[in-house]
């Protein structure tokens, strides 16, 4: 019996080294990834404009202060506060009954010199024929047309006293210098206002055109003027386009122009102010109100970009791209990003016409990787077709 267990583990030993031997003598297989399916774009040098978005603010293109030309108690306030007005409309009325005694006394005055001017030009008649027939003298007949002058002159100035008294008495009423928005009344009914006065009654804006108001560095300036001059960059056809962007992030429905560009640099901020004019039918644009103005103020002639999703960051928070080289592996290669167009990253240093920068699968590579790129192409609605598959399911 024991010779039997003796035997059965000598063969159990046997076995074991036998499969042992066998698998050292079997080939070790190492499994390999096959390459990553990447989307590439072939980057080209193209003309791109050169929009640069500038801090603003919006301001009326005319202001006007409501003031009174003369002196009186306020009887009635006309209009609505914070309401549309045209010029001429009234807006307050002051108490006009002293206005028109003022009238009625200067057309008294005008009828009375003008009676004396009457028998002045009566009495120079008479003289003037009396001295045909050597009746009187000289003297008389020059005292007589002095006497008319003088009446003439009494006529003039009465005249201009009605005209003064009825001009007052138009002033009564305060009318609009302008059309705008009114705001809110400064005075009440009762109030005593003096037209030598400096009280302001109301103030009206007009709002529909504005201006926007924004600055750029001058520095900034100075280096796209010596990019013109050199021919990188092309001056914009015609006016150059301005765009307002809200503070929502949305864009003003509608296009602005660049009106001019201070002479000077504010000393303090070393900022240049440029004014730009937009329509405002919808009154959506307030005095005051903060904006980002979109100005084009070139084209650069051979820009390379990249849609923004090709770009990544590192830990350092700079630019990279993974470029496709001539052996279908992936090449990390920093760049420099120079400004946004539209969906896409102008990069201004880090790449050359006809590489391949990868725009989707970079996830699932690193550099040295091998890879099948194929052409990058995206829909209208700015999906690529793994985009679609995915929506889809």
């Amino acid at each position: 019996m024991k010779i039997n267990r003796v035997v059965s583990y000598a063969l159990l030993c046997a076995l074991g080294l036998l499969g042992s031997c066998e698998e050292k003598k079997a080939p070790q297989q190492a499994f390999a990834f096959p390459p990553s399916a990447v989307s590439v774009i072939t980057t080209v040098a193209e003309p791109l404009p050169i929009t640069n978005d500038l801090p603003g603010r919006i301001a009326p293109t005319r202001i006007s202060e409501v003031r009174p030309r003369v002196s009186g108690i306020v009887i009635q306030r006309v209009f609505q506060q914070g309401s549309m007005v045209k010029e001429g409309d009234v807006l307050y009325r002051i108490d006009p009954e002293p206005f028109k005694v003022q009238v009625a006394s200067a057309e008294a005055t005008l009828a009375r010199a003008r009676a004396s001017q009457l028998q002045a030009r009566q009495q120079a008649d008479r003289q003037r024929e009396m001295k045909k027939s050597n009746v009187t003298s000289a003297q008389a007949v020059e005292d007589a047309v002095a006497n008319l002058a003088i009446a003439d002159a009494d006529v003039a100035a009465a005249e201009a006293g009605l005209s003064s008294a009825k001009l007052n008495l138009q002033y009564a009423d305060v009318t609009a210098p302008i059309s705008g928005r009114i705001g809110r009344a400064q005075i009440t009914e009762g109030a005593l206002v003096s037209g030598n006065g400096t009280e302001n009654l109301a103030t009206i804006q007009q709002l529909d055109p504005v201006y926007a108001d924004f600055t750029q560095p001058a520095a900034d300036l100075i280096r796209l003027r010596k990019a013109l001059e050199s021919g990188g960059v092309m001056s914009p056809k015609g006016d150059a386009p301005v765009r307002l962007m809200l503070d929502d992030g949305s864009i003003y429905e509608h296009p602005g122009k660049l009106l001019f560009s201070e002479a000077t640099v504010d000393a303090t901020t070393g900022q240049v102010t440029l004014r730009g004019q937009f329509p405002n039918p919808e009154g959506d644009l307030l005095p005051g109100m903060y904006v980002r103005v979109l100005i084009e103020q070139g084209v650069e002639k051979n820009a390379i970009a990249v849609p923004q999703q090709a770009v990544q960051r590192d830990s350092a928070g700079k630019a990279q791209v993974y470029v496709v080289a001539a052996d279908n592996t992936a090449q990390i290669r920093p760049v420099v990003v120079a400004r946004a167009v539209d969906d896409r990253w102008v990069i201004s240093e880090g790449l050359k016409p006809g590489e391949k920068v990868v725009v989707e699968g970079f996830q699932k590579i690193g550099p040295g990787a091998k890879v099948v790129p194929s052409e990058w192409k995206a829909d209208k609605a700015g999906k690529t077709a793994a985009e679609k598959t995915a929506d889809a399911k």
